[in-house]
């Protein structure tokens, strides 16, 4: 019996978190795993409502449950930065989610404004250092307020940090990457970087990445990228990709990046790892306040976070069957964009369940 923990947020949260319950309700009936879920009203709503960001008790209670679904947080009437700093940043490093995991991968129909590339070229997986770096606040600003004002935001990183982030990657990699899935010939990570420029902070990583190569992951191949370069290859030669591991900073840029290849972010999933402890899974577009309420948004990149969780949770197969049914529902679809998909929102849910329940 699993315990999933489910925070729907807020806008369009709700609508899409119905259509990946709906879609893992048909998994485990499938494949024949039980759960049990506890939903949470943290958002905006609970915020304006209270003056509550997250109840003291919030973190501990969610360690109670195998992973979290979240659909998403934010709120046209709270002021930016309130409900993200105080919900998902304090979460993800409260709960030392220390991976953010970003598939980039191209469906089957699905249009990606790169020229020539389809699925077989766009399909890989970028690993994100999730709870260093430049987002931990270190820094400050002196004389603020004044023409000699000067703020400073610091990149730090432990070698704690680093390693076991490069860990993840090439474990990942050995399981997951292209070899493993029969696509390619090698498991292959490559970190990104700016060795040239910050030449402490990526020093540390790359001398890391090549220790722990040598030493635990000789059969996994190894290369490296420029962050500025890795943003043209993203372009022009997705299909060298499998693995890409990266800092907090740089995996924000280049995931968004990434997302648009793969048809936008109504299919972009992601997830972030505690591969130790709690895990938390939520679709990339954000809350979409424009189409709350309208059962027009996509709720793919949803559904396709609750098959990472599933993963996660090492229930690979129906992981892997969700996908599949996800596979065969895309190229009925006009688009990926709201309002443009040629189905509502809880069609493509149900779309997605029936397939499932004839694999």
């Amino acid at each position: 019996m699993y315990k999933i923990g489910v925070i729907p947020g807020d806008g369009t949260g709700p609508e899409v978190t119905a259509e990946a319950l709906k879609v893992l309700a048909a998994a485990g009936e499938k494949y024949g795993f039980e759960y049990e879920t506890t939903e949470y009203n943290f958002g905006g709503e609970h915020y304006l409502a209270t003056g509550e960001v997250l109840p003291d008790n919030a973190v501990e209670e969610l360690k109670k449950h195998d992973a979290v679904l979240l659909g998403a947080i934010g709120h046209v009437d709270v002021k930016p930065g309130i409900l993200e700093k105080g919900i998902l940043l304090k979460l993800r490093f409260e709960l030392d989610q220390y991976i953010n995991l970003r598939p980039v991968k191209l469906y089957p129909g699905v249009e990606s404004p790169i020229k020539n590339k389809g699925p077989k070229e766009i399909d890989y997986v970028v690993v994100r250092e999730n709870t260093g770096g430049l987002y931990t606040g270190c820094g400050g600003f002196s004389m603020k307020g004044t023409k000699d004002e000067v703020a400073i935001q610091e990149m730090v990183y432990s070698y704690k940090q680093v390693e076991r982030c490069l860990r993840f990657a090439f474990e990942y990699a050995r399981k997951y990457g292209k070899k493993a899935r029969g696509v390619g010939e090698h498991n292959t990570v490559a970190l990104v970087g700016k060795t040239n420029v910050l030449t402490f902070v990526f020093d540390l990583w790359d001398r890391v990445f090549n220790e722990l190569g040598d030493a635990e992951y000789p059969d996994i191949k190894r290369d490296y990228y420029h962050v500025d370069a890795t943003c043209l290859y993203m372009v022009i030669n997705p299909e060298w990709f499998d693995v890409l591991v990266t800092s907090n900073m740089f995996g924000d840029i280049i995931t968004d990046l990434g997302a648009i290849t793969q048809g936008g972010l109504g299919i972009a999933a992601g997830g972030n790892i505690n591969p130790e402890g709690l895990s938390m899974f939520e679709p990339i577009g954000g809350t979409a306040p424009m189409w709350t309420g309208k059962n027009a948004i996509n709720p793919l990149a949803a559904i396709c976070s609750g098959a990472m969780m599933l993963e996660s949770l090492g229930l690979d197969k129906a992981a892997r069957g969700i996908e599949a049914a996800v596979k065969l529902t895309t190229p009925k679809m006009k688009s990926m964009a709201a309002n443009e998909m040629g189905y509502t929102t809880t069609e493509i849910g149900d779309m997605v369940a029936a397939t499932l329940a004839t694999l």
